[in-house]
């Protein structure tokens, strides 16, 4: 009698450890990964899930290791060594910033022919020309960060690299860069919430979403896609000099992007907001789970949460039923709107961060700073 086949290939080990992580790291290319990455790198994987990292950030460092590793046995034959030798790093630079000019008359220069179509056919390279030095130098700090979490010691801050990147990002043209998106201030969110009119659920829902993200201080449209009926706690109503009391709630956020696994990020939504909030789960029977969740054609609501590329569509199909170039608006601009609308009714900065939960003054003051020109003295000497 045949013995049972019980031993695995290491691939087949990969994949299935890559299979405990997927809850919260998505694996679209499992099969794929488990031949690229090697046992170390899932490990590595494994073990920043437990410590915490974020989702967003564990995918972007996952999408970059991958590419590393193709890149590295396209380019040497083998997985990465760690900690990469300074010879390896200036090598990827070599490959990855160079003149489009000078490739002309010399077809040495840049990444060679054959590492090109390697990774042609494997589907990380698409554009044609030299990568963008931002994704050059983010990937080289991924790179960086995995070699310390393995405990190991690299050159990424050798004067030689540091140099070279220097050099070849002179020899690199300048691309033009993506257009940002355009914040949604209050005067375009007053535009969005009027296509959002009637009691149906698809219009009660897209009207929670816009409320609840801007108001809750510009909430990423990661948070509001995974955004639970569990975070929501009821606070006192807020007094109102001749008036009704306002309805308050709390949002419980837990880790954030900017936070550690420790800190319980809260942020509040009072009014109007909280109304919208609470007549979509009303109508829609949330007492647990996800919030936010896709509807089907015949209006029934799904169990499962709506992803967060399903928040950005929302609203450019809202920006585009109200007569907006939906290609100039995204989710994104919910946040920065969030910033430019409380710098044009004078609200503090500090009171403002505490609800958009910026840590970055820098970054939160630009909004203001930007506020503050176009209405100053400065920009009216005509």
């Amino acid at each position: 009698m045949a013995k049972a086949k019980t031993s695995l290939t290491a691939v087949e080990r990969r994949a299935e450890e890559l299979d405990t992580i997927a809850a919260v790291l998505p694996l679209e290319r499992r099969d794929e990964l488990a031949e690229l990455l090697t046992d170390q790198d899932v490990e590595t994987l494994r073990h920043l899930v437990n410590q915490g990292m974020g989702n967003n950030t564990l995918r972007a460092l996952t999408a970059d290791l991958t590419y590393l590793e193709a890149w590295g046995m396209a380019a040497t034959g083998s997985s990465l060594p760690w900690p990469a030798p300074e010879a390896l790093l200036l090598k990827f630079v070599a490959h990855h910033l160079w003149d489009p000019q000078r490739r002309k008359s010399d077809p040495d220069h840049g990444m060679p022919a054959e590492v090109d179509a390697n990774l042609r056919s494997q589907g990380f390279l698409k554009s044609v020309g030299p990568h963008a030095p931002a994704t050059v130098r983010r990937r080289l700090a991924n790179w960086s960060t995995l070699t310390r979490w393995r405990g190991l010691d690299g050159a990424f801050a050798s004067p030689a690299l540091k140099s070279a990147i220097r050099l070849a990002v002179r020899a690199v043209p300048r691309t033009r860069r993506r257009k940002n998106a355009k914040a949604v201030t209050g005067d375009v969110l007053a535009r969005l919430l009027s296509t959002c009119a009637t009691d149906s659920l698809r219009d009660l829902r897209d009207r929670a979403i816009l409320m609840v993200a801007f108001a809750s201080g510009g909430r990423r449209r990661s948070e509001i896609a995974g955004l639970r009926r569990e975070q929501l706690a009821v606070e006192p109503p807020i007094p109102v000099e001749d008036g009704d009391p306002l309805p308050s709630l709390a949002i419980h956020l837990g880790r954030t992007k900017t936070s550690s696994g420790e800190q319980d990020e809260v942020v509040y939504l009072t009014g109007r907001p909280v109304e919208a909030l609470n007549a979509w789960m009303m109508a829609a029977k949330i007492d647990s789970g996800s919030v936010f969740r896709a509807i089907g054609r015949w209006g029934t609501v799904s169990r499962r949460a709506l992803d967060p590329q399903s928040v950005n569509a929302i609203l450019k199909q809202r920006a585009q039923m109200a007569g907006l170039d939906s290609g100039e608006f995204s989710a994104h601009g919910i946040r920065s709107g969030y910033l430019t609308e409380a710098a044009d009714r004078g609200i503090p900065l500090p009171e403002a961060m505490e609800q958009s939960r910026h840590r970055s003054v820098q970054q939160a003051s630009s909004y203001y700073n930007n506020a503050t020109r176009r209405s100053g003295r400065a920009a009216r000497l005509l």
